[in-house]
């Protein structure tokens, strides 16, 4: 479980196709303080680190991961959003984040006002997924920032983003086209599933 509170960005070393496997090895400030087995969450995807190596570490996403999120468009000198689990005995700071990635999105427009930053995002609505939406003022978590929707639509909507924001995670590096992970918020998408259980949606 994650908060959606990018600690830096990683950069992308190496990128090994395996069958329909695809490893990806990564460097970052705190690589020796991972331990194999433990979960990271990168751009919003919850994966395993498989190997350690001089101050690199290597996570493998499989086919269903690279179907859902953009971790199969990287190249080697992306940078990529990290955060480790989240303590239990710590603040949640963001929102609950699982690491599962529902849908990506594009962004399609980036506007600077006055030292902040406004990212427009759409998406394509899934018809038997009622719980895969925003709202007004409610919570997204993008490429694993935990971020508040404004001008919620059915398809898009907007996020500020702060300058420690803008430099601390790699939206900095988003123009319009570029693609990026979705986590709808767990709370909404199992009420949407209990209402679509008993036939109210």
């Amino acid at each position: 479980m994650f908060s959606g509170i990018v600690e830096e960005t990683a950069k992308v070393v190496s990128l090994v196709k395996d069958q329909e496997n695809l490893h990806i090895t990564m460097t970052c400030s705190f690589a020796d303080e991972l331990k194999i087995d433990q979960s990271v969450s990168h751009n919003g995807v919850c994966l395993t680190v498989v190997k350690k190596e001089n101050n690199t570490y290597t996570v493998t996403a499989i086919r269903e991961t690279l179907d859902k999120s953009n971790l199969g468009l990287l190249v080697v000198g992306d940078e990529v959003n990290l955060e480790r689990s989240m303590r239990m005995d710590g603040r949640l700071d963001g929102h609950i984040v699982q690491g599962h990635v529902d849908q990506t999105a594009t962004c399609t427009l980036v506007d600077e006002a006055d030292g902040s930053w406004y990212y427009t995002f759409e998406f394509e609505p899934i018809k038997d997924q009622p719980g895969y939406l925003v709202v007004e003022k409610g919570s997204v978590c993008v490429n694993g920032v935990s971020l508040t929707v404004v001008n919620a639509r059915n398809n898009s909507f907007q996020v500020a983003i702060i300058p420690f924001t803008h430099q601390v995670t790699n939206f900095h590096c988003f123009t319009p086209g570029s693609i990026v992970n979705l986590e709808f918020d767990i709370l909404g998408k199992y009420i949407a599933r209990i209402l679509q259980a008993q036939g109210l949606v």
